[in-house]
């Protein structure tokens, strides 16, 4: 090695060069040097020996020196120095200082060299992955420009300039193929530091490598006029994305498209002919899913606000069109708005709203015992269960035409007596399973409840107090994109999350796990009544 037996010139042009080439900074190479030579030194001293080396990084030159611990007894003479001895070399050394004590220029043999080089060959790579790591751990989320290096198995190795990096087979977009020497670009989705350095990840099929390639296009929404609110993309095949602007004299749609389409046919070109679907977003759920169905026309909306679904109402001819090739305009939709999209044609939802009627009229016909046409009378009125019919004002019901107060009251007189003996059922029921009376004093409990609670395991006070407001009325978690609903105990009882909160907090009370003072003071910000969300 030419570093170790150089001249001083020489140490430091190497240590240059060295820098240079792997562009890390030049006091980390001659550190590395340093420790290289203080190394081989120690190899002809003695491993015990404390030896450091120093380059002067202006001069070149090298000294060597061995640092020795001052005691009051000598145990290792290697690394100690008694302190009478320490003192002729430094009136002023006492017990616990380190005397530094010069060491000759060596003559290094091959072996000491070939060591030498070595730590510094292990140093500098160190140096280099880490400061690759450090350079690119901040780029996550960028697009780069490369070359490919090598293709291996589908996997593109791609030449960063100044780091290697990989996109995986399944971040390429389909049928696309690279040879050596190709320039690539792509999104930076994940830096780690990985045994055999750095790893680069990068995708082409990621939804933001869409939204940076808008940004590069759009002077608009670099310089934050235009927002890309939301983005979907089906690789290689469609797109959505949905844009807002800030300044209302700027048409975000337009803007993205640009000149005869010039914006928007440069992304489309750099992601193979994807077709891209640009979306005016909409804070409001129901108009932004409209627009995110295009080019299919809606005719109505209903939005289920806890379970996050939106029903849409298309015309018959229009049902194709919404749905899109196997399913795809409805799926990116769902994708970008974040919402389940169940899509029926105006038929369908005659028919459904058809079938919802007779059952309603079955249901009071059953209930009641009463005829067709005063069951359709109380279906069309709106009610829609028989708990609805006992708890209206009798006037009411009175006023419906052909009724009277006589129909009214005997009406009313049903409902409850069959309320009575389902309530009759519903608690025999519960004593069957095994609830405590105790759960039923709980506020807000009903006896419906407690035969659910039962068929769950829910027996004591205790068992409710220990559920969390989510496994009571479920939750809904995203895998692959789609909102997948994980039913809870009390699932169609139609309780909101804080009537959920509210029951559990009362069993809680009721089980002595919190007072009442608990119960009254206001909530730390950012938290609710729940332990944790049910896995």
């Amino acid at each position: 090695m030419a570093a170790v037996s150089a001249n001083k010139l020489e140490l430091l042009q190497i240590a240059e060069a060295v820098a240079r080439e792997k562009s890390i900074d030049r006091s980390i190479v001659i550190a590395a040097m340093e420790d290289a030579i203080a190394k081989a030194a120690r190899s002809r001293y003695g491993s015990e020996t404390d030896v450091h080396a120093e380059i002067d990084p202006k001069k070149g030159e090298l000294r060597l020196a061995r640092h020795m611990l001052v005691v009051e007894q000598v145990e290792n003479a290697a690394n100690q120095v008694s302190l009478e001895e320490a003192r002729r070399l430094n009136p002023g050394a006492q017990v616990g200082d380190t005397i530094a004590d010069t060491l000759p220029p060596l003559e290094y043999g091959r072996i000491a060299a070939q060591s030498a080089k070595q730590v510094i060959v292990q140093k500098v790579r160190e140096a280099e992955r880490d400061r690759q790591y450090q350079e690119f751990k901040d780029r996550i989320g960028d697009i780069v420009n490369g070359v490919v290096k090598r293709v291996e198995y589908g996997n593109v190795i791609a030449d960063l300039g100044r780091g290697e990096a990989i996109i995986r087979r399944d971040e390429l977009l389909p049928r696309e193929q690279f040879r050596n020497g190709d320039r690539i670009r792509a999104y930076v989705f994940d830096v780690r530091r990985e045994a055999r350095g750095p790893q680069i990840f990068l995708s082409r099929t990621h939804p933001q490598f869409m939204a940076k390639l808008f940004a590069q296009e759009v002077p608009e929404i670099y310089d934050g006029i235009v927002e890309i609110k939301a983005v979907a993309r089906d690789p290689g095949s469609r797109a959505k994305i949905g844009v807002i602007s800030r300044d209302s004299s700027v048409d975000p749609v337009g803007a993205c498209v640009g000149m005869r389409g010039s914006r928007v046919q440069a992304v489309v070109n750099e992601l193979q002919g994807e077709k891209i679907d640009i979306i005016p977003w909409s804070p409001d759920i129901a108009t932004f899913v409209v627009n995110a169905l295009a080019p299919a026309e809606v005719a109505k909306v209903v939005l289920d606000e806890d379970r996050e679904r939106i029903e849409v109402v298309v015309p018959d001819t229009q049902l194709s069109l919404a749905i899109g090739r196997r399913g795809q305009n409805v799926r990116l939709a769902s994708q970008l708005t974040g919402w389940d999209i169940d899509i029926l044609t105006e038929q369908e939802e005659s028919e459904r709203r058809q079938a919802d009627f007779e059952n309603r009229t079955r249901l009071f016909m059953d209930a009641l015992d009463v005829d067709e046409v005063v069951g359709q009378l109380l279906a069309s009125e709106g009610f829609t269960s028989i708990e609805e019919l006992a708890l209206v004002e009798p006037k009411e019901l009175a006023n419906i035409e052909g009724f009277d107060e006589d129909t009214a009251a005997e009406l009313q007189n049903r409902a409850n007596i069959h309320l009575e003996k389902i309530e009759a059922e519903l608690e025999a029921r519960r004593k069957e399973l095994g609830v405590d009376d105790a759960v039923k004093a709980v506020p807000g409990v009903t006896t419906r409840m407690l035969v659910k609670f039962g068929e769950n395991g829910v027996k004591t006070v205790e068992d409710l107090a220990g559920c969390a407001t989510d496994d009571l009325i479920g939750w809904n978690e995203r895998k692959d994109g789609e909102n997948v609903r994980y039913p809870g105990i009390l699932d169609g009882f139609e309780l909101s999350r804080e009537d959920a909160e509210h029951l559990v907090m009362q069993a809680r009370l009721a089980a002595g796990w919190i007072s009442a003072a608990d119960l009254a003071a206001p909530e730390p910000e950012g938290e609710t009544g729940d332990d944790e969300t049910a896995e």
